[in-house]
């Protein structure tokens, strides 16, 4: 059968939750509807794994899943049987004791056809040989006559499959996604998908799916590329969005109800957009009424209040003030000035008496020994203790203001400024917090310019500052840049102009605090690489670097 008509394909930029099969279908069946009705498609085409969601991890090997993605993929064919719209969904199929993480054509109440996934990542964040077996045929399913190349995530990265669905006379490539978000992926995808076309002359689809699971975010981010390479049509990043293309002629145009090319988010505003979809889908996926932060004074929780109130909106956000002796007053004026810009309610509760009683009741088994390190984190428990008992009289929870310089170094406390439910900036670096303040401020002033200003200090003693146990961060975080992002040898990063005992220090730091980041909350992915799922070390070892 030969083409005789453009064929709409509108993609479907949507946010699911993993593992919830039945919900996910009644979403593809919304947009597919939403899509049909604003851009009159043919082809409503969904991100990958979209009726499981995305990574689904062990949930693929409960027993009972094939009959649930079998139940849900029923619904949505049969729901669509009668609409004229075509639907392309990720799920997971099962054959012959094998499973594929394939993408499904429906179409009349039909499975028309699926195809799997030929290259697994197991890498950073990925390990779909875990659970995958890979695809070996070039996967094009013909619609309307239109022979369309479909590749699964992975697929793009590598130059066979985009070439197997050329030879075998793809008219266009449509690749569907689960991409996680880091600053600087935007350019690497659009790198690759332009090499495919400029390899195999077929003009690109690639959508991605957007929210946040877990330690990632997926910021969509969805584009096409015509079969020049030229990129004709995105849709935004970082939210739910839908878009329209014509394919026709080997080539695809916008439709005039699509998006065209969307402008790039410069850093700052890109990765505090991720951080804010981050929380807000943790925290509404889980079911939780809102979140409570406790507030220092310092540019840490100040962010993380604001990152807070933005998700969620002030009323879904807690803050408490909990100041002690060595607490300077600026830290509460400037904590409780943050929250009345922002609307946030806060409470004052000090934590002098919670740490009298705790030194009389280990009064007698200390007889001797002089104040160390113990009790600066006593102060930073009991403060810990308290958010807790707060989060759990309202089934909220509490969010960890930690940021990625001091769990790679281990300056933060268990069980105290560690403790939390998610830790929004367990993958931003102290430098880059300092950027994400000053980039929230340019929108809307919120943060006291003083907390911006003022030297670091956990105010855990007299006259502490950051800087007593640690380089300036100035020095430490690309100093951690090299180690954890790039891995980098000691000897490479002191000829790069460091001080080697300042690099041999952090590089001993960075590995004996891999305990405490085992121990730590989950948080969004927006580095290269981030620390849990993606950067597994051993606790113990007698590794050096």
């Amino acid at each position: 059968m030969s083409a005789s008509s453009d064929l709409v394909v509108a993609l479907a930029q949507i946010d699911v939750l993993v593992g919830d099969v039945e919900g996910n279908a009644q979403r593809a069946l919304e947009a597919a509807s939403a899509a049909a009705d604003a851009h009159g498609a043919r082809l409503v085409v969904l991100p990958e794994l979209s009726l499981l969601g995305y990574p689904p991890d062990d949930l693929l090997l409960r027993p009972d899943l094939p009959e649930r993605i079998d139940r849900g993929l029923a619904v949505i064919a049969d729901r669509l049987a009668d609409s004229g719209v075509a639907v392309l969904v990720g799920a997971p199929q099962w054959q012959d004791d094998a499973c594929y993480n394939s993408a499904v054509l429906l179409d009349g109440g039909e499975r028309v056809a699926a195809v799997h996934k030929r290259c697994l990542p197991n890498y950073g964040v990925f390990d779909e040989k875990r659970y995958f077996a890979a695809g070996r045929d070039a996967g094009v399913a013909t619609l309307d006559g239109h022979p369309i190349g479909i590749l699964v995530c992975e697929d793009l990265w590598e130059p066979e499959p985009a070439a197997a669905v050329a030879a075998a006379g793809a008219e266009a490539i449509l690749c569907i996604n689960a991409s996680p978000f880091h600053w600087g992926k935007h350019q690497e995808r659009r790198e690759v998908a332009r090499d495919r076309v400029r390899v195999t002359g077929l003009p690109l689809i690639y959508l991605n799916q957007v929210g946040g699971q877990d330690d990632l975010v997926f910021d969509g981010d969805s584009f096409a590329l015509n079969a020049a390479g030229e990129e004709v049509a995105a849709l935004p990043a970082l939210c739910e969005a839908d878009g329209a293309l014509a394919l026709v002629g080997g080539d695809i145009r916008r439709l005039p109800s699509g998006a065209g090319p969307e402008p790039r988010l410069e850093a700052s505003a890109a990765i505090y957009r991720a951080l804010v979809l981050a929380i807000r889908d943790y925290v509404d996926k889980n079911g939780f009424g809102g979140v409570f932060v406790g507030l220092s004074g310092g540019i840490d929780s100040a962010l993380v209040l604001a990152l807070a109130a933005d998700a969620l909106g002030p009323d879904r956000v807690g803050a408490a003030l909990m100041p002690s002796r060595y607490t300077a007053q600026i830290s509460v004026d400037d904590a409780a000035d943050e929250c009345r810009r922002l609307g946030v309610a806060y409470h004052t509760l000090s934590i002098e008496k919670p740490c009298a009683a705790f030194s009389e009741v280990l009064s007698e088994v200390f007889a001797g020994l002089e104040p160390d390190v113990t009790e600066e984190n006593i102060q930073a428990r009991a403060r810990g203790l308290m958010l807790m008992a707060l989060a759990n009289k309202r089934n909220w929870i509490v969010l960890a203001t930690g940021n990625k310089s001091e769990m790679a170094v281990g300056y933060a406390t268990l069980y105290g400024d560690m403790a939390g439910g998610f830790a929004p900036l367990k993958d931003v670096s102290k430098i880059r917090v300092y950027e994400l303040a000053r980039w929230r401020n340019s929108q809307g002033e919120v943060i006291p310019q003083r907390v911006i200003e003022r030297p670091p200090t956990a105010e855990l003693a007299e006259g502490q500052a950051d800087t007593d146990n640690l380089p300036p961060y100035e020095v430490l975080d690309p100093i951690l840049e090299a180690l954890v992002e790039r891995d980098d040898r000691v000897e490479d990063i002191v000829a790069a102009g460091y001080d080697e005992a300042t690099v041999r220090k952090v590089a001993g730091m960075l590995l004996r605090s891999e305990y405490k980041r085992r121990q730590a909350a989950p948080g969004p992915k927006v580095s290269p690489r981030a620390f849990g799922r993606e950067r597994r070390y051993p606790i113990t070892s007698g590794y050096r670097f």
